[in-house]
Order: C-alpha cells, then structure tokens, then sequence
C-alpha cells in the first residue's frame, strides 16, 4: 500500500510503500497528532524507518491496499 506524506514548506512528497493496514497507517498518524507526539514514525516494506516531525506534517494520503499484480499491464 502507497503512504504519501506532505511536509510543509518542501516541494517533494515522501512517498513508500508499507506493508501495514491502510486502518494502522491512519490509526498511528492520528494518535500522534491527537496527543502532541513530537513526530510520526512508519516503516516501509523493507523494514527502513521514515520519521516525519508532526509539526512539520502537512498531509498523509493513505492509499488503498492492492492485490499483487501479475502480468506487464499498465493500469
């Protein structure tokens, strides 16, 4: 599942893929913000860290959770 993540005043996203819930990824990002977290932590299908400074967060985009793909098609 795509994570996208706005940061304020900076051009590029911070865009990976996660291999958790579209409902954890939500489920974390608002628990950091409801309580004041000083940032968001999300680990990327390979098991690398990306640690975002929740007064610096901007959006976070959730995308949906897809099947594996088979075949060379460009949906």
């Amino acid at each position: 599942m795509e994570v996208r993540i706005g940061i304020r005043d900076v051009a590029r996203e911070v865009v990976f893929e996660s291999a958790r819930t579209p409902q954890e990824v939500r489920d974390t990002v608002t628990e950091a913000v409801r309580t004041g977290a000083p940032v968001i932590e999300l680990e990327d299908e390979k098991g690398r860290t990306v640690i975002v400074p929740t007064t610096a967060l901007g959006y976070v985009e959730v995308g949906a959770q897809e099947k594996g793909r088979v075949g060379f098609g460009t949906r």
